[in-house]
């Protein structure tokens, strides 16, 4: 059996013909991915749909759009799906907080970090009720 030689990153794309600017562009494109697909700049839910039953609860919550929307003892909170920790797309809400699933980041519901794993803080939107339309702004 043939081991095969590992290369970086960086070699790898020399390798592909990428070079100089084209590098720095690619690295700079791919540090700008933390967040997944960026959130349209308003999302609005209807509350009446069964689809979005999981809100009419205190402590539940659904996704949309890569935002996380809960109720929050009757009031209406939404944050990014993605963890500011390490980027993975697990953040829920539980006993009136965001948390990460994968490595147990918390945050506060305006976002800011409560452990070591969530000390870069946590992308919160704004939200506004008219009746039972829900509107999330980011």
């Amino acid at each position: 059996m043939k081991l095969e030689e590992k290369i970086s990153r960086n070699d790898f794309l020399k390798k592909l013909g990428f070079t100089g600017a084209s590098l720095f562009a690619l690295y700079s494109l791919d540090s700008c991915v933390n967040e997944g697909s960026v959130n349209p700049a308003t999302v609005t839910i209807d509350l009446s749909s069964s689809q979005y039953s999981a809100l009419t609860k205190s402590g539940g919550y659904v996704v949309v759009n890569n935002m996380v929307v809960a109720n929050n003892g009757g009031t209406y909170v939404a944050a990014t799906i993605s963890c500011s920790h390490e980027g993975k797309k697990q953040i829920t809400f539980r006993n009136g907080e965001w948390y990460c699933t994968a490595h147990g980041a918390r945050f506060s519901t305006a976002g800011k970090g409560l452990n070591s794993n969530a000390s870069k803080g946590l992308t919160v939107y704004t939200t506004s009720l008219s009746g039972n339309t829900l509107t999330i702004s980011a």
